[in-house]
């Protein structure tokens, strides 16, 4: 059956769940920006974007009222997804002055696994295939998004908004972690100290670092490849030393697999080599420390079942 996007929607009157959600987040980190209003670079302007936001909720909740249809449904919440954009960096303004903990998990990581997986990993692999391959995994986590979201829009839309909702929110659950555990990750981390003490397992604490430093480490080189190419250029554009405990690639990809599990066991088999292939890229390519990615795994059922029973207590549409 052709999907009408033009088709009119009923019973919902004013703020999705999503909505609800973001305009939380938007309103917590605001009084945290007031609490560390002296020390923030910018805070103005951080509190002028969340204004904006809010009013640009309130403006969509208008027109959509005006033409209540399938079409303008999906772009309030793909306003809100689009959004996530915006927070994911938001976190570093907030963690940037809290101590930094990477030396912790570089320290635990060598206790458990005798080394650091994160350059073991990418050196017994350094094939261009091979790197090929999981770059394509972690670049494709934004596919994903769009895939599960676009799914259940066209297929199961009365459960469209509480999926947006489940995404969203798990979003802001990481978030909310990143701001408050400031780990940068590898690709950050290790620039930072000296390679040769990297090479010996010497992993010193470098405090406020971050704060005015914020080097890249470039992943492990693919001649060049497609994939490499693209994960390079959206971590440049939008990656911050921050977000990297516990992994948001492997937690929110392994909620969009239950979310496609519990939607059409077909999407879930078609999406999990991704899945699989973003997990073990996450560490091949230095953006976490295997810890991350599996606390990354481990979190997601937890906030996953958090997060639906939240839903279904507060969140869900009252009958009409």
């Amino acid at each position: 059956m052709a999907l009408n996007l033009f088709e009119r929607v009923e019973g919902h009157k004013g703020l999705f769940a999503t909505e609800k959600i973001a305009l939380i987040y938007n309103l917590l980190t605001a009084v945290l920006i007031l609490f560390l209003f002296q020390r923030m670079d910018h805070p103005w302007r951080m509190l002028q974007d969340r204004a904006m936001i809010a009013g640009m909720t309130f403006l969509l909740v208008y027109l959509y009222r005006l033409a209540p249809c399938k079409f303008s449904a999906f772009v309030r919440i793909a306003v809100q997804l689009a959004l996530l954009s915006y927070w994911y960096p938001d976190t570093f303004e907030f963690n940037r002055f809290l101590p930094n903990l990477d030396h912790v998990f570089a320290s635990a990581e060598q206790f458990l696994f005798g080394g650091q997986p994160a350059i073991a990993f990418s050196r017994m692999f350094p094939q261009p295939i091979i790197s090929e391959a999981f770059n394509m995994g972690y670049f494709f986590y934004y596919p994903m998004i769009l895939i599960i979201v676009a799914f259940y829009f066209a297929r199961r839309f009365p459960l469209f908004d509480k999926t947006a909702f489940v995404l969203v929110t798990s979003f802001f659950v990481y978030y909310l972690i990143y701001i408050f555990v400031p780990v940068a990750g590898p690709q950050f981390y290790f620039p930072a100290v000296d390679a040769e003490s990297v090479a010996n397992g010497i992993f010193p604490a470098i405090g406020d670092y971050f704060n005015y430093h914020q080097e890249l480490l470039a992943g492990p080189d693919c001649h060049g490849g497609l994939f490499y190419t693209l994960v390079e250029a959206s971590q440049r554009v939008g990656e911050r030393p921050t977000a990297a405990f516990p992994s948001s690639h492997v937690g929110i990809s392994t909620i969009i697999m239950i979310l496609a599990w519990r939607g059409d066991r077909r999407l879930f088999a078609t999406l999990f080599p991704f899945y699989a292939l973003l997990c073990g890229a996450t560490v091949y390519i230095q953006a976490h420390y295997l810890i991350d990615s599996l606390a990354g795994f481990l979190s997601a059922f937890p906030v996953y079942a958090l997060v639906n029973r939240l839903y279904e207590k507060r969140f869900s549409p009252k009958p009409v």
